[in-house]
């Protein structure tokens, strides 16, 4: 991959589509993350306002300190950038208390997790309305369009998604390229909804590489019996993954209403 030609085709994309939109530039999620990293820079690149939030919800402190350092240093290097954070801690809790929490607790723990997603997407959308910005979704193209691991109408509810067509290794090559700090570049992917320290490999069962290798094997038609070991495995796991998230990744189904009941 040409780095340097992908992020000018990205900053381009990015800024003639705000143009067009009569934005006056974009908001993103900051979460610590390689994606967010990278998402934003991105963004500061076109020169238009760039707000950059951060919103922990019994966020881990590592999380919060490399979201904090990655602010920091985005807002050094471009004048374009600012940030505010929202500790929606309190929000959460205040939900917690007015919804049963009965149940199976995995379930609950689930839907818990969702519904952290959804009042991050919330406040996004209240600061873009404010601002006149464009929610700068942060979704990668294995996370979007191979096992769909994201919160739909949490973060999965953006203006736009400028990293979604390269896969977690080539958002990694960008992050090289990009000079994203250390201590982000080296970190377990984690989307931080449970507020503990398991990885999204812990909560998939298999790493981004593996997750790659399995979606090149779907597209070139391959079946579960074309593996073994290991291999069957990781194909397993993504194919499951794809399979129960593809209401993810199509449009919201319409019921059609045959002419003639009309």
């Amino acid at each position: 991959m040409n780095s340097k030609k992908v992020v000018s085709y990205i900053v381009n994309w990015l800024k003639d589509y705000a143009v067009k939109a009569n934005v006056n530039g974009f908001v993103v999620g900051i979460s610590g993350g390689i994606d967010s990293a990278i998402t934003s820079i991105l963004c500061a690149k076109t020169g238009l306002d760039i707000l950059c939030i951060e919103m922990p919800i019994h966020q881990a402190k590592s999380h919060i300190t490399r979201a904090q350092e990655h602010i920091a240093q985005l807002k050094k290097q471009f004048k374009n950038v600012s940030d505010v954070r929202v500790d929606l801690t309190p929000v959460f809790e205040t939900f917690k208390t007015e919804v049963s929490l009965e149940g199976n607790l995995t379930t609950v723990d689930m839907a818990l997790a969702n519904t952290r997603a959804r009042l991050r997407m919330t406040t996004l959308y209240y600061h873009a309305g404010l601002l006149n910005l464009l929610v700068a979704g942060t979704g990668n193209k294995v996370e979007d369009f191979g096992v769909g691991f994201y919160t739909k109408y949490g973060d999965g509810g953006v203006d736009l998604s400028p990293i979604a067509d390269l896969l977690k290794s080539q958002v990694y090559q960008l992050g090289k390229y990009l000079q994203v700090p250390d201590a982000i570049m080296i970190v377990a992917p984690s989307d931080g909804l449970f507020g503990d320290a398991r990885s999204d490999e812990d909560q998939i069962g298999a790493n981004y590489d593996e997750l790659e290798w399995a979606m090149q094997m779907d597209s070139e038609e391959k079946t579960i019996d074309a593996f073994k070991g290991r291999e069957k495995e990781v194909f397993s796991i993504f194919k499951r993954y794809n399979t129960a998230n593809k209401h993810k990744m199509i449009p919201i189904p319409i019921c059609k209403i045959p002419k003639d009941f009309m």
